[in-house]
């Protein structure tokens, strides 16, 4: 292996943004942002996105190149990323992939089932659906066309079991039937690091940026996009309950506490999933050094 995917990841609020761009100078690289939720153009404040600053020291793909309106998946995010790969390894034997989407991390470095895309009438249909009949409506919906995918789904997640819905009326087939798990083969060499904190250290940072974020208008924000809250990419933390708020369903003081609960939440969910994963080297905040003697170590045993 000649060119390596470095990937940085971590839970939201751990601080790799700072650290992404850190490494990549060092390592004259560029950065792939794997936060599904930094894609959105509208949504700058709410997630987080690169400074203006951080994003001149250093190219950043994937961040803000979409519309709230538009559609997007992991199964394109691979194919996405899988194809700027080679123009980066021209002039750069590493590429930093950096976020805390699991999901779309795993797509690119495992690989993804050959899964088609969507015809938007179908996905408009299971979205209706939902509006309509709520989550018990979707789940025996997809008990009937999927029965296998509805032993193993996440019953509370009704995005999951819209998506099986779809896949399901779109090309007649289960949506099991396509998850096959088979590892991808890459061209490529890949060497995963994570960032971590100590717990209450990580929910009082999330906790501060909540707060940071409201201070930078992220209220205003979420008010210019209430038009919108149906769309998909907005059913997110920090929108969606200041929606609740301006639909008069709860206080301004509990949306704020909804918010930073949530996230917290969802910090937890992202360090759970990855504890599964042995191929992370897991450091601390800071640790350039480090991980830049790691990926010297790991690139070496790779010849």
């Amino acid at each position: 292996m000649n060119n390596f995917l470095i990937v940085l990841l971590g839970p939201t609020g751990v601080g790799k943004t700072d650290l992404s761009v850190d490494l990549a100078e060092k390592l004259n690289c560029e950065i792939i942002s794997a936060d599904s939720r930094q894609f959105f153009r509208e949504m700058k404040i709410g997630t987080a996105v690169p400074s203006d600053e951080q994003l001149i020291r250093v190219k950043h793909h994937f961040v803000r190149f979409l519309s709230i309106h538009d559609y997007y998946s992991t199964s394109r995010y691979e194919r996405d990323v899988l194809a700027i790969l080679p123009e980066l390894f021209r002039n750069n034997s590493y590429a930093l992939l950096s976020g805390g989407s699991a999901l779309y991390i795993d797509a690119v470095c495992h690989g993804m089932d050959d899964i088609p895309d969507v015809d938007p009438v179908i996905r408009e249909k299971y979205i209706e659906m939902y509006r309509n009949e709520g989550v018990e409506g979707l789940r025996a919906a997809l008990k009937i066309v999927d029965p296998e995918h509805y032993a193993r789904v996440d019953l509370k997640n009704h995005k999951r079991i819209i998506r099986a819905l779809e896949i399901c009326e779109t090309t007649g087939r289960p949506y099991s039937s396509y998850l096959g798990n088979k590892k991808a083969e890459r061209d490529f060499g890949i060497i995963k690091t994570g960032i971590k904190r100590e717990r209450t250290e990580l929910y009082q940072r999330i906790n501060d940026r909540v707060d940071d974020m409201l201070n930078s208008g992220l209220e205003e924000e979420a008010s210019g996009l209430y038009m919108y809250r149906h769309l998909n990419a907005l059913n997110t933390v920090g929108y969606k309950e200041l929606f609740e708020y301006f639909d008069g369903l709860v206080t301004r003081e509990k949306a704020i506490e909804l918010i930073k609960r949530n996230s917290r939440r969802y910090a937890k969910r992202q360090v759970t999933w990855w504890s599964r994963d042995k191929e992370i080297e897991w450091f601390t905040p800071g640790s350039t050094g480090e991980i830049l003697r790691f990926i010297t170590k790991q690139t070496e045993e790779y010849q």
